[in-house]
């Protein structure tokens, strides 16, 4: 589990970038955390993973969590199995090297991923979907119950898109908890129980469904926002719709020639 109380986070000498930010993420659950550039999502995980000191609240996480970054490429020329290793790196300890329990742990979480055959490709070679399943993996080898992630569909078409966004949910299925920030309020709907939207005039929690509308997300993103219904494998669900171009109306009916 992944619990926030309180939290609040500014730079030196600037106002708050967030704070009094509470909510818990439960194993087998996501939360999605939404909102405009600049609003603190990435420094909001990063607290959440540990990797920044909040300047107010705690955050507790039940035996660490594993994080996965927005895939930048690297300058140095590790191989994918080298990569997913540095996973272990809490297992293993300081001066010592993977054994073969590590490596086993490795190469079974770069097959939950689907990306066995980049085992020896160099990861600057990899394409950016092939590099965050890699950050993922490398993520799972870790160990940990919780896996926080900024952003992991930067960057990704639609196919691999639909390929993180299938495994979060596989992993979800397995029992981990996900925090994850994104630009995309319909990959929210369609992997987050709840959200937490970051906004200029405050921070809203609740359950996804609930939070994510066209007015909360018109507020938020300062634009017109339209969320549409439709239909997975009978299951009902929303995806999300911008107009583009000011005062945006429905599209036009076409007449065909009878009516012409």
């Amino acid at each position: 589990m992944l619990e926030l109380d309180g939290v609040g986070f500014g730079y030196a000498r600037q106002d708050w970038v967030f704070r009094d930010v509470s909510f818990r993420v439960l194993p087998g659950t996501a939360t999605a955390v939404l909102g405009p550039n600049g609003s603190g999502k990435t420094t909001l995980v990063r607290c959440a993973a540990g990797l920044l000191a909040p300047a107010a609240g705690t955050v507790h996480r039940a035996d660490g969590a594993g994080y996965v970054p927005q895939a930048r490429g690297s300058a140095f020329g590790y191989t994918a199995l080298d990569m997913v290793l540095m996973g272990r790196a809490r297992q293993v300890g300081v001066f010592r090297t993977p054994g073969a329990k590590d490596r086993a742990a490795a190469l079974d979480a770069m097959d939950k991923v689907g990306v066995p055959g980049l085992r020896d490709r160099r990861f600057p070679t990899l394409s950016g979907g092939e590099q965050q399943l890699v950050l993922i993996a490398r993520a799972i080898a870790a160990g940990c119950p919780v896996l926080v992630l900024d952003e992991p569909a930067t960057g990704l078409d639609l196919k691999n898109q639909v390929r993180v966004l299938s495994l979060l949910r596989e992993l979800m299925a397995d029992g981990m908890a996900l925090l994850l920030s994104t630009h995309h309020p319909d990959h929210a709907l369609y992997l987050a129980d709840r959200a937490v939207l970051l906004g200029r005039s405050g921070t809203l929690t609740g359950p996804a469904e609930e939070l994510l509308t066209d007015t909360s997300l018109t507020a938020l993103y300062g634009v017109p926002v339209r969320t549409l219904p439709y239909y997975d494998g009978g299951t009902a669900r929303r995806t999300i719709v911008v107009p583009y171009g000011e005062g945006a109306g429905p599209a036009p009916r076409h007449r065909d020639r009878s009516e012409r």
